[in-house]
């Protein structure tokens, strides 16, 4: 895997991918951003919440559970001293579909987070990583 990280200018960045994906990172006014995209930290925050949530929908699906919805709200606490690692990360699930058992959505948060999210299981190793979820009506 790959990444190139390209500074444009004050402190906003262009990132692209190994898979040719681009995005904007930037920091706030107070540190010479401009606040043109999302911060450092946000992105790692962001890459759990889709790593996560990508293994979840796939032990679902795998399980033949008809998934028509499904979200991750992540919540972080970052140490107060540098380096602002980040100390406590809590993520909520919010799923539907048509059958879905919570032993089933229970499994597959678990999985994930014990098993196969690689992102969970990094940031783990410096911050308490919880996870809880909700099965939602979906029309």
């Amino acid at each position: 895997m790959k990444a190139r990280i390209k500074w444009v200018d004050g402190v906003t960045m262009l990132a692209e991918s190994g898979s040719g994906h681009a995005l904007v990172m930037d920091g706030p006014p107070e540190h010479g951003g401009r606040n043109l995209g999302v911060r450092p930290m946000e992105m790692l925050l962001i890459g759990m919440g889709g790593c996560t949530e990508f293994d979840v929908l796939l032990i679902l699906r795998r399980g033949r559970h008809a998934v028509s919805f499904c979200e991750v709200e992540l919540e972080a606490a970052r140490a107060a001293e540098d380096p602002k690692v980040f100390t406590r990360i809590h993520a909520h699930f919010r799923i539907g579909g048509k059958g879905l058992t919570t032993k089933a959505v229970e499994r597959a948060v678990k999985m994930s987070a014990e098993k196969y999210c690689s992102a969970s299981i990094m940031l783990g190793a410096m911050a308490e990583i919880t996870h809880d979820f909700e099965i939602v009506e979906v029309a």
